[in-house]
């Protein structure tokens, strides 16, 4: 069912275009929570030219790259209104979000919301928790699966796993406070890498790489990469581009932080 014939013939004009300049920036908070859990710039475009119809724009013209959302709104009286967001921060991939959030532009094309409830209900999910089980467990079964797939043993998986536990406790209390993932990760891989060299000099029988393997897939950003080049291919090329750089970028400090605990450990040795 298509709403905006309706709401635009319901309403005078005048009143047609303070309704839909007042969800305006709405919109656009809607646009850039998505995108910071992982959505395409394609996906987010469609949402957000869907929801402005809705609300009695004539027309949406919509350009979304990872890092601003820039959107022109016709109004019923044929003005045109533009709103430009910056993007800031690196998000995350956050698929249970994703969903909330594309029911919630659903809701809004089929039934428009008022922007009060519209806000409210955007809050609710951009402040859902992870659970502490599903973030721990997940760790824990990654790391021993990764390191035994690759070669490992049962010891080396546990070990693996051990290790897993203090990264998603870094996760959880330490990434929010360092500047950007780059540096979480050039440090997290390298305490993890000394704490791991040591183990494995005191227990004969563990092997270094296997261990390492399994906590290495805990940080490297596989989906992220995935979602750059899916970006490529659907031809939103800057999206693409510059999520695929800094993927790696994120995955190159990652194996800078392994490398550096090797040296150091060799060093010592």
């Amino acid at each position: 069912m298509d709403t905006a014939p309706t709401l635009a013939n319901s309403l005078s004009a005048k009143e047609a275009d303070a309704f839909a300049l007042e969800v305006f920036p709405g919109l656009l908070d809607v646009g850039e929570a998505m995108l910071k859990c992982g959505a395409d710039v394609h996906f987010v475009e469609e949402k957000l030219s869907e929801m402005g119809r809705a609300y009695g724009a004539r027309k949406m013209n919509v350009l979304v790259i990872t890092a601003a959302i820039v959107v022109t709104m016709t109004l019923p009286s044929g003005s045109e209104h533009t709103l430009t967001r910056r993007v800031i921060g690196e998000g995350g991939i956050n698929f249970d979000k994703l969903e909330a959030m594309s029911r919630l532009c659903d809701d809004c094309a089929t039934h428009p919301l008022p922007l009060a409830e519209l806000k409210q209900r955007l809050e609710s999910i951009v402040s859902r928790p992870i659970p502490r089980w599903a973030l721990y467990i997940g760790g824990i079964l990654s790391a021993f699966g990764f390191a035994v797939f690759f070669g490992g043993s049962w010891l080396d998986g546990i070990v693996s796993a051990l290790f897993a536990i203090f990264l998603c406790f870094a996760i959880e209390h330490f990434k929010p406070w360092t500047p950007n993932t780059m540096i979480f990760n050039f440090g997290a891989s390298l305490l993890v890498g000394i704490g791991i060299v040591v183990v494995t000099h005191l227990v004969p029988g563990i092997s270094t790489d296997m261990v390492m393997i399994g906590d290495i897939m805990l940080l490297i950003p596989g989906v992220a990469m995935t979602n750059a080049t899916r970006d490529m291919l659907s031809g939103d090329t800057i999206s693409g581009v510059m999520r695929f750089i800094e993927s790696l970028l994120w995955a190159t400090s990652l194996a800078l932080g392994f490398m550096a605990a090797l040296w150091l450990s060799g060093m010592v040795g």
